[in-house]
């Protein structure tokens, strides 16, 4: 089988990296395409994976460039169809969908975002695909039927623990575990549907810094320059650590919705401080079912505070996290395994779990403690 990959984001490289050297295994024909996006391509190279650059100027950060990078992804996708037509396209992005309809190429994309957050690629791209497979607890707006659920995470692809092992031993050269330490992520929000949502300031952050030095090691990773009063505390380290570092940390504060998520399923204790707070099904159903994180919105900086404070006085929490993740590991399938056997056993794949969407369970595992 020839299967397109179309990768948008550092994160779906991570979500499809091992169902891609799953299938390649198997001798399937894997075609990545990519664009230049924050980290991703760096993270091709590192791991020495052969893609095709479908947009390797960097766009700029509007609605206008957006609408105009969309267009030369749809005509760089075509093209390439055209001259060596795939047998499935698979990735997060409209470009697929628009591709796929177009060519009557089955068009599978992945969200793990509700419609109503991403209601510009809803509506432009949700009405092409041929299915859209997402989390459960996700909603698909007018387009549910469409919908393939799971019982997972998009994040659960590369974190499950049958995925990922953490590893001390590769982090000493960067921090000392020997200390508590705190990891704080701030990211651009410039999204289309970013706008508007306000992160963390300077103003907060410092305040953030006074509250945690006090209690051990503070280290930042940010998507864009910081003051330089913040420096020192910016962590230089192999962009390919970055999970085990958020999985020995004490705490996790940021902005990042897709990183809040991260922490939540390897049991780290975290905190998002977002407009977003609220809204988003996934990080919705992690904080009130499992306990996994907390949200404050942007606008309520003394709940922001509050909530540090409490989290530093409290004893055991990082046990207490590490139990309620291994509850809602109970609950969930190994999400690259399920990847893997709905690409390879495609159409029956699709019909099964249309007729019986519980077949998925064969793919659950209770995951083991590290």
């Amino acid at each position: 089988m020839k299967i397109l990959f179309y990768l948008h984001h550092p994160s779906q490289y991570h979500l499809f990296k091992n169902a891609i050297s799953a299938l390649k295994a198997k001798k399937h024909d894997c075609i990545i395409f990519a664009v230049e996006k924050d980290i991703l391509t760096n993270l091709l190279k590192l791991d020495k994976i052969n893609y095709i650059n479908n947009m390797p100027d960097r766009r700029r950060d509007n609605k206008f460039a957006m609408a105009v990078g969309c267009m030369k992804q749809d005509w760089g996708l075509l093209r390439y169809c055209l001259a060596d037509r795939p047998d499935i396209l698979i990735g997060t992005s409209v470009e697929i969908c628009h591709i796929g309809y177009l060519l009557k190429i089955p068009a599978f994309i992945f969200s793990e975002d509700d419609a109503n957050i991403i209601s510009l690629a809803s509506k432009i791209g949700y009405p092409f695909a041929r299915g859209i497979i997402s989390p459960s607890v996700c909603s698909a707006g007018k387009w549910e039927k469409k919908k393939i659920g799971y019982f997972g995470y998009q994040k659960l692809a590369y974190l499950h623990p049958n995925r990922f092992i953490p590893d001390r031993k590769i982090l000493k050269k960067y921090v000392s575990l020997s200390e508590p330490f705190f990891f704080l992520r701030l990211v651009k929000l410039t999204a289309y549907h970013d706008t508007r949502v306000n992160g963390i300031s300077k103003d907060i952050m410092q305040k953030i810094l006074n509250i945690l030095s006090p209690n051990g090691n503070i280290y930042i990773n940010s998507e864009y320059p910081i003051p330089k009063e913040f420096e020192r505390y910016r962590l230089d380290i192999d962009i390919r650590l970055i999970h085990h570092l958020l999985y020995y940390a004490d705490l996790y504060i940021g902005d990042s919705q897709s990183m809040a998520v991260e922490a939540a399923v390897l049991g780290t204790p975290g905190i998002r401080f977002s407009d977003f707070s609220g809204r988003i099904s996934v990080l919705e159903e992690l904080e009130h079912k499992y306990a996994l994180t907390t949200s404050v919105k942007a606008n309520n900086t003394d709940k922001l505070f509050d909530t540090i404070k409490k989290m530093l006085n409290s004893n055991n929490l990082k046990d207490q996290y590490k139990s309620n993740k291994y509850k809602m590991l109970a609950d969930k399938i190994d999400v690259t395994s399920f990847i893997v056997w709905f690409i390879e056993n495609y159409p029956e794949s699709f019909t099964i779990m249309k007729n019986n969407p519980l077949y998925q369970e064969v793919f659950r595992t209770n995951g083991e403690k590290l």
